[in-house]
């Protein structure tokens, strides 16, 4: 029989693929639009169209993982993960006590951050389909379809959502280091590399990735694509400008 340090020199899958990229771009993507918001005057983009294409990509990124949790992988769906407030009240109250608790996927408490972070980039990006900038000379591709006073409103809470947004992912980050560092947990790593070392886990023993799941996750994104351009087009819209 094995010992346990012996399986946990192991490694077995924990997340596929096109999960991993999907974190990793849309951390790049939200990075991206506040560079290119607070210095779109040094690289001379006074119609600020580089943050507005992040913007979509934001917003393709977002719908794509909503089609991805139900056709991905185990541990990508949301059935494996989402769970009541009080399993993660649960989690959390053994975590204090130091009672270890191991999931493959997203911990019950980890689901609601992943969900927080999730639900915000989608309201910051709708915001900011409708805000304007510098003094109404840009604006989001809906901004014109609405009145001046809902577009003052849009703006204001898309900034003020993006400063509770710069908390959360703080507070993320510094969750995930924590885990490294004291229950030596490598949530970090296993984002990068998909797999984690072969120990007893709560939720499921190892994820099953399926067929093709590069070729489902391009379908995914040609059809989360379509959904938000084809949308923004459909409503009036206008992508470019």
């Amino acid at each position: 029989m094995q010992t346990a340090a012996e399986r946990s020199a192991e490694k077995v899958r924990a997340w596929d693929l096109p999960t991993r990229i999907f974190h990793w771009l849309l951390l790049f993507v939200i990075l991206s639009a506040w560079v290119s918001y607070e210095f779109s005057e040094a690289i001379g983009d006074n119609t600020m169209k580089w943050h507005r294409y992040n913007g979509y990509a934001a917003m393709v990124l977002i719908v794509w993982r909503l089609l991805w949790g139900v056709v991905g992988s185990s541990t990508s769906r949301f059935s494996s993960f989402v769970t009541w407030p009080w399993n993660a009240a649960r989690y959390g109250a053994d975590l204090v006590r130091g009672r270890d608790r191991h999931y493959l996927g997203h911990n019950p408490l980890g689901t609601y951050m992943v969900l927080a972070l999730l639900g915000l980039v989608f309201v910051q990006t709708m915001l900011g389909m409708l805000a304007t900038e510098h003094n109404f000379l840009t604006w989001g591709p809906l901004a014109p379809l609405i009145s001046e006073e809902a577009t003052k409103f849009a703006t204001h809470w898309h900034q003020e959502v993006f400063d509770v947004l710069k908390i959360l992912i703080f507070v993320h980050i510094i969750a995930n280091v924590l885990y490294a560092v004291v229950k030596r947990e490598p949530l970090i790593r296993a984002m990068v590399t998909g797999t984690k070392p072969a120990v007893e886990y709560v939720d499921t023993r190892e994820a099953e990735i399926g067929g093709a799941p590069l070729l489902r996750a391009f379908v995914c994104l040609i059809v989360a694509s379509g959904i938000v351009l084809g949308g923004i087009l459909a409503l009036g819209g206008k992508l470019f400008y």
